[in-house]
């Protein structure tokens, strides 16, 4: 199931960008699993990828290829994530951009690729290059939902994000999508995400803003505390709805164009938590009152990773004391316990490290058994605080996971 609102939006169209796709039969029959994005010649390009040690093979030819020019397409394939492959999982990446250049007629630099799903599978390299020239004769601006369809796994859902906003009178779409239910914890995100804007912005500039929005969003959520291996975010910027080129910080334009980002970013992030494996509740973790924003952070995963505090909410069971237990072993030096504060939405369960005089497990309970729920803790240490996002642990994760392979 999913938690709240996770209905796609009306996907503006971004100059500059089309999107095709296929039934390539990469794994499974009958669904698309083989996108193409096409960027305009021009366009500027940045990206982050997962920091898992055994990074798969798409993550390090895509890194790659970034150093090296602007990327035209990119190619994603779901149902295999060509990761733990050896030499021969990164042959069939750098073949599969080998065809898709030759194809579109532009340079293997170029072409970016993706992958996700099953570990430590070859790719179906004939049902995969077979489905490029397909993927490529679907081009068109107006399939964002086809895409976001086509790069899911264990999702069941599609998710998209899209805004217009205009800048000196010119109107600006942004449009994104994202995948990810399961082995989500940040470090880059581990998911997939595709943003692209028509705003002109320099290529300097994209990748500090995708480096700035990513850690308020997709580095801010977890679901199982498993960074995965594929796992990659790319913003483009095409220029393509014209205007002047955005360079500098300064530029009042450039603080727009962050806000929005950041939202749609935001609601990329959280759309994956919502369609957590087996998730029947969201929630946010907020930690203030932190001496710097690390330890709030360190505070906040220690709550959102924990199969106990997790699985409480699941049963909403005002469990509370496995809350404290995950802030006491955050590692956040010389912790005064009197002074922890910790709240249930608006319901205070601990006071000054025990329990509030006022609370009463029927309230808590009550509160446990909402679909969305923020668990606030104040550490009184300083003025720093941060937020993370996270869901509950079901008997359907463990399922989903044990049969994830059949």
């Amino acid at each position: 199931m999913t938690v709240g609102d996770v209905s796609m939006p009306q996907m503006h169209v971004v100059q500059g960008v089309k999107i095709g796709s296929t039934e390539a039969y990469i794994r499974y029959p009958n669904r698309r699993d083989l996108v193409i994005f096409e960027f305009a010649e021009g366009s500027n390009v940045a990206g982050v990828f997962t920091q898992n040690a055994f990074c798969a093979a798409p993550v390090h030819i895509s890194k790659a290829h970034l150093l090296k020019s602007n990327a035209r397409y990119l190619v994603i394939n779901t149902g295999n994530a060509n990761a733990g492959t050896g030499k021969l999982g990164m042959q069939n990446a750098l073949e599969t951009c080998n065809k898709l250049a030759e194809l579109a007629g532009v340079q293997t630099s170029e072409v970016l690729p993706f992958s996700t799903g099953v570990i430590g599978e070859q790719l179906p390299m004939q049902r995969l290059l077979t489905g490029l020239q397909p993927a490529l004769d679907s081009l068109k601006a107006d399939a964002w939902l086809d895409a976001a369809s086509g790069i899911m796994t264990t999702d069941t859902t599609p998710k998209g994000a899209s805004e217009q906003f205009e800048l000196d009178g010119i109107t600006y779409s942004m449009t994104g999508i994202s995948k990810g239910a399961g082995m989500i914890r940040p470090n880059m995100a581990t998911m997939l995400g595709f943003i692209a804007t028509d705003v002109p912005i320099s290529c300097e500039l994209v990748q500090h803003l995708l480096k700035t929005t990513v850690e308020q969003s997709f580095n801010r959520i977890t679901i199982d505390g498993d960074t995965s291996t594929n796992d990659s975010c790319i913003l483009v910027t095409t220029g393509q709805a014209g205007g002047a080129e955005i360079t500098s910080l300064e530029d009042e334009r450039y603080q727009t164009v962050l806000e929005v980002l950041t939202r749609i970013m935001k609601r990329l992030a959280q759309l994956i938590i919502r369609d957590g494996e087996g998730a029947t509740k969201f929630m946010t973790v907020a930690v203030e009152g932190g001496a710097d924003t690390q330890e709030c952070c360190d505070v906040a995963y220690s709550i959102a990773h924990s199969p106990l505090v997790k699985t409480a909410f699941f049963a909403s069971d005002p469990n509370w004391g496995r809350i404290l237990a995950a802030i006491g072993y955050a590692g956040v030096k010389n912790l005064d316990v009197e002074k922890i504060q910790v709240w249930l939405d608006d319901i205070q369960i601990c006071k000054d490290g025990g329990a509030a005089a006022d609370y009463t497990e029927e309230a808590g309970a009550e509160v446990m058994a909402q679909q969305e729920i923020t668990i606030r803790v104040d550490l009184g240490r300083g003025e720093a605080k941060d937020t993370v996002y996270t869901c509950d642990l079901s008997y359907d994760y463990v399922k989903i996971n044990a049969d994830y392979r059949s």
